[in-house]
Protein backbone atom coordinates (compact mmCIF):
# COMPACT_ATOMS: atom_id res chain seq x y z
CA UNK A 1 0.00 0.00 0.00
CA UNK A 2 3.07 2.57 0.73
CA UNK A 3 4.61 1.44 -1.95
CA UNK A 4 1.49 2.89 -4.34
CA UNK A 5 0.39 5.43 -2.37
CA UNK A 6 4.19 6.79 -3.56
CA UNK A 7 3.37 5.39 -7.29
CA UNK A 8 0.21 8.22 -6.61
CA UNK A 9 2.84 10.52 -5.39
CA UNK A 10 4.86 11.02 -7.99
CA UNK A 11 3.00 10.21 -10.91
CA UNK A 12 1.68 13.93 -11.48
CA UNK A 13 4.69 15.80 -11.13
CA UNK A 14 7.28 13.39 -12.82
CA UNK A 15 4.65 13.58 -15.65
CA UNK A 16 4.37 17.02 -15.76
CA UNK A 17 8.12 17.69 -15.40
CA UNK A 18 8.52 15.62 -18.64
CA UNK A 19 5.78 17.30 -20.50
CA UNK A 20 7.18 20.88 -19.90
CA UNK A 21 10.70 19.63 -20.30
CA UNK A 22 10.13 18.53 -23.93
CA UNK A 23 7.98 21.15 -24.94
CA UNK A 24 10.04 23.61 -24.21
CA UNK A 25 12.93 22.11 -25.80
CA UNK A 26 10.73 21.40 -28.42
CA UNK A 27 10.22 25.42 -28.74
CA UNK A 28 13.53 26.29 -28.09
CA UNK A 29 15.01 23.63 -30.76
CA UNK A 30 13.24 25.06 -33.29
CA UNK A 31 14.80 28.61 -32.78
CA UNK A 32 18.36 30.07 -34.61
CA UNK A 33 21.03 28.55 -31.90
CA UNK A 34 23.78 30.82 -33.44
CA UNK A 35 23.12 34.71 -33.82
CA UNK A 36 25.41 38.08 -34.64
CA UNK A 37 26.53 39.86 -31.76
CA UNK A 38 27.63 42.59 -34.02
CA UNK A 39 25.16 45.47 -33.32
CA UNK A 40 23.60 47.22 -36.40
CA UNK A 41 23.23 44.02 -37.96
CA UNK A 42 20.32 44.41 -40.75
CA UNK A 43 17.45 42.14 -41.32
CA UNK A 44 19.04 40.68 -44.76
CA UNK A 45 22.09 39.28 -42.13
CA UNK A 46 20.18 38.23 -39.57
CA UNK A 47 18.20 35.95 -42.31
CA UNK A 48 21.15 35.07 -44.24
CA UNK A 49 22.90 33.87 -40.95
CA UNK A 50 20.13 32.02 -40.28
CA UNK A 51 19.96 29.49 -42.67
CA UNK A 52 23.00 27.80 -41.07
CA UNK A 53 21.87 28.40 -37.43
CA UNK A 54 19.40 25.84 -36.95
CA UNK A 55 20.05 21.81 -35.58
CA UNK A 56 16.98 20.49 -37.40
CA UNK A 57 17.54 16.51 -35.78
CA UNK A 58 17.69 18.11 -32.16
CA UNK A 59 14.35 19.42 -33.05
CA UNK A 60 12.93 16.16 -34.64
CA UNK A 61 14.35 14.11 -31.38
CA UNK A 62 12.26 17.13 -28.58
CA UNK A 63 9.00 16.55 -30.51
CA UNK A 64 9.74 12.67 -30.29
CA UNK A 65 10.49 12.94 -26.62
CA UNK A 66 7.14 14.94 -25.94
CA UNK A 67 4.83 12.57 -28.00
CA UNK A 68 6.35 9.77 -25.92
CA UNK A 69 5.43 11.44 -22.78
CA UNK A 70 1.63 12.09 -23.92
CA UNK A 71 1.64 8.18 -24.98
CA UNK A 72 3.26 7.42 -21.80
CA UNK A 73 0.30 9.52 -19.72
CA UNK A 74 -2.67 7.01 -21.32
CA UNK A 75 -1.90 4.07 -21.83
CA UNK A 76 -0.99 1.01 -19.44
CA UNK A 77 0.95 -2.28 -18.71
CA UNK A 78 3.56 -2.85 -21.30
CA UNK A 79 3.33 -0.19 -23.28
CA UNK A 80 3.44 2.23 -21.10
CA UNK A 81 6.82 0.57 -19.97
CA UNK A 82 8.04 0.63 -23.35
CA UNK A 83 7.46 4.79 -24.20
CA UNK A 84 9.19 5.44 -20.15
CA UNK A 85 12.32 3.37 -22.17
CA UNK A 86 11.42 5.52 -25.35
CA UNK A 87 11.60 8.93 -23.13
CA UNK A 88 15.11 8.01 -21.58
CA UNK A 89 16.63 7.35 -24.87
CA UNK A 90 15.28 10.05 -26.54
CA UNK A 91 16.36 12.37 -23.53
CA UNK A 92 19.72 10.99 -24.54
CA UNK A 93 19.27 12.04 -27.90
CA UNK A 94 18.65 15.01 -27.34
CA UNK A 95 21.68 15.78 -24.88
CA UNK A 96 23.96 14.02 -27.88
CA UNK A 97 22.18 16.41 -30.34
CA UNK A 98 23.19 19.36 -28.24
CA UNK A 99 26.29 18.37 -27.59
CA UNK A 100 27.30 17.91 -30.92
CA UNK A 101 25.52 21.24 -32.11
CA UNK A 102 27.75 22.96 -30.04
CA UNK A 103 31.10 21.29 -31.37
CA UNK A 104 29.83 21.91 -34.97
CA UNK A 105 27.01 24.35 -35.08
CA UNK A 106 29.74 27.83 -34.81
CA UNK A 107 31.35 26.78 -38.52
CA UNK A 108 28.25 26.11 -40.38
CA UNK A 109 26.78 29.30 -39.46
CA UNK A 110 29.80 30.78 -40.42
CA UNK A 111 30.36 29.03 -43.65
CA UNK A 112 26.53 29.70 -43.81
CA UNK A 113 27.16 33.64 -43.57
CA UNK A 114 30.43 33.64 -45.80
CA UNK A 115 28.65 32.20 -48.87
CA UNK A 116 25.42 34.06 -48.60
CA UNK A 117 26.52 37.54 -47.66
CA UNK A 118 30.49 37.37 -49.02
CA UNK A 119 31.73 38.24 -45.93
CA UNK A 120 32.58 36.71 -42.86
CA UNK A 121 31.31 37.20 -39.29
CA UNK A 122 33.39 35.67 -36.88
CA UNK A 123 31.74 37.63 -34.57
CA UNK A 124 29.25 35.33 -33.57
CA UNK A 125 27.88 32.92 -30.65
CA UNK A 126 25.31 30.80 -29.23
CA UNK A 127 22.08 32.79 -28.34
CA UNK A 128 19.75 31.34 -25.31
CA UNK A 129 17.59 29.30 -27.34
CA UNK A 130 20.50 27.04 -27.61
CA UNK A 131 20.96 27.34 -23.69
CA UNK A 132 17.49 26.51 -23.25
CA UNK A 133 17.63 23.63 -25.16
CA UNK A 134 20.46 22.64 -22.91
CA UNK A 135 19.21 23.06 -20.00
CA UNK A 136 16.15 20.82 -21.16
CA UNK A 137 17.87 18.23 -22.40
CA UNK A 138 20.15 18.32 -18.93
CA UNK A 139 16.38 18.24 -16.85
CA UNK A 140 14.41 16.11 -19.18
CA UNK A 141 16.85 12.64 -18.06
CA UNK A 142 15.91 13.21 -14.60
CA UNK A 143 12.09 12.50 -15.24
CA UNK A 144 12.88 10.06 -18.08
CA UNK A 145 15.14 8.19 -15.57
CA UNK A 146 11.94 8.35 -12.40
CA UNK A 147 9.40 6.95 -14.91
CA UNK A 148 11.40 3.94 -15.82
CA UNK A 149 11.51 3.41 -12.48
CA UNK A 150 8.15 4.17 -11.67
CA UNK A 151 6.19 3.66 -13.72
CA UNK A 152 5.04 0.00 -12.50
CA UNK A 153 3.56 1.98 -9.59
CA UNK A 154 2.12 4.19 -11.12
CA UNK A 155 -1.96 4.60 -11.87
CA UNK A 156 -3.20 3.86 -15.12
CA UNK A 157 -6.84 5.15 -16.94
CA UNK A 158 -9.73 3.35 -16.43
CA UNK A 159 -11.27 0.52 -19.10
CA UNK A 160 -13.52 2.90 -20.31
CA UNK A 161 -11.31 4.35 -22.75
CA UNK A 162 -10.44 0.75 -24.40
CA UNK A 163 -11.30 -0.21 -27.65
CA UNK A 164 -15.03 -1.64 -27.69
CA UNK A 165 -13.44 -5.35 -28.41
CA UNK A 166 -12.48 -4.63 -24.67
CA UNK A 167 -15.92 -5.63 -23.34
CA UNK A 168 -15.38 -9.56 -24.02
CA UNK A 169 -12.72 -9.05 -21.52
CA UNK A 170 -15.03 -7.85 -18.75
CA UNK A 171 -17.17 -10.48 -19.72
CA UNK A 172 -14.63 -13.28 -18.89
CA UNK A 173 -13.91 -11.31 -15.64
CA UNK A 174 -16.93 -11.48 -14.41
CA UNK A 175 -17.66 -14.80 -14.19
CA UNK A 176 -14.49 -15.40 -12.06
CA UNK A 177 -14.80 -12.58 -9.97
CA UNK A 178 -18.05 -10.93 -9.45
CA UNK A 179 -16.60 -8.14 -6.64
CA UNK A 180 -14.43 -7.02 -9.49
CA UNK A 181 -16.87 -7.32 -12.23
CA UNK A 182 -18.52 -4.75 -9.77
CA UNK A 183 -15.94 -2.24 -9.97
CA UNK A 184 -15.32 -2.52 -13.47
CA UNK A 185 -19.15 -1.92 -14.13
CA UNK A 186 -18.95 0.64 -12.03
CA UNK A 187 -15.62 2.08 -14.09
CA UNK A 188 -17.11 1.85 -17.68
CA UNK A 189 -20.40 3.88 -16.46
CA UNK A 190 -23.19 0.66 -16.50
CA UNK A 191 -25.02 0.18 -13.84
CA UNK A 192 -24.04 -2.85 -11.47
CA UNK A 193 -27.67 -2.94 -10.17
CA UNK A 194 -29.28 -3.28 -13.09
CA UNK A 195 -30.25 -6.61 -13.60
CA UNK A 196 -31.26 -6.59 -17.68
CA UNK A 197 -27.66 -5.80 -17.94
CA UNK A 198 -26.44 -8.20 -15.50
CA UNK A 199 -28.69 -11.05 -17.25
CA UNK A 200 -28.91 -10.11 -21.08
CA UNK A 201 -31.79 -13.21 -21.75
CA UNK A 202 -33.71 -11.58 -19.02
Amino acid sequence: MPEGAAGRRTFGPVVLLGLATAALAAVASAKPWIGARATGASDASMSALDSGTRYPLASAISLVLLAAWGVLLVTRGRVRRAFAVLTVLAALGLTVSVVAAYATLPDTARDSFDELMGRGSSDTGFTGWFWTTAVCAAVALVPAGLAVRLVGQWPEMGSRYDAPGAAATATEVSTVDPERALWRALDEGRDPTDSAQRQPGA
